[in-house]
């Protein structure tokens, strides 16, 4: 996986690329988080529309930094979820935990 990341609109995003799978996957994104978050930067849109596939781990890396957002008082949000992906979040009914945007536009406004 690769990970690039901006803000706009004092929103940041970010934006995986390939498979996230965990091992360095996990602190990469874990790492981009809590940089943004001791820079009082909490709201946060991980934007899914280049990620290829997404194991049990990868998952996991979602959940941890929601969780990790959400502790320190910010949101996190998805945009761009594949099929694939939303089907996972389906199956595991983790639909209901995060809010999903089918574009960047609407999640950035989510946040107004």
């Amino acid at each position: 996986m690769r990970l690039t990341d901006r803000e706009l609109d004092g929103v940041v995003i970010l934006e995986p690329k390939g498979k996230i799978m965990g091992g360095p996957d996990a602190s990469l994104l874990h790492d981009k988080l809590y940089e943004y978050i001791e820079h009082d930067k909490k709201q946060v849109i991980i934007d899914l529309g280049q990620v290829d596939w997404m194991n049990s781990t990868g998952l996991g890396i979602l959940i941890s930094g929601y969780t990790t957002l959400r502790n320190s008082g910010g949101e996190l949000k998805l945009a761009n979820v594949t099929d694939k992906i939303q089907s996972l979040l389906t199956i595991t009914k983790l639909v209901t935990v995060f809010d999903s945007y089918d574009n960047l536009e609407q999640a950035i406004k989510s946040f107004e």
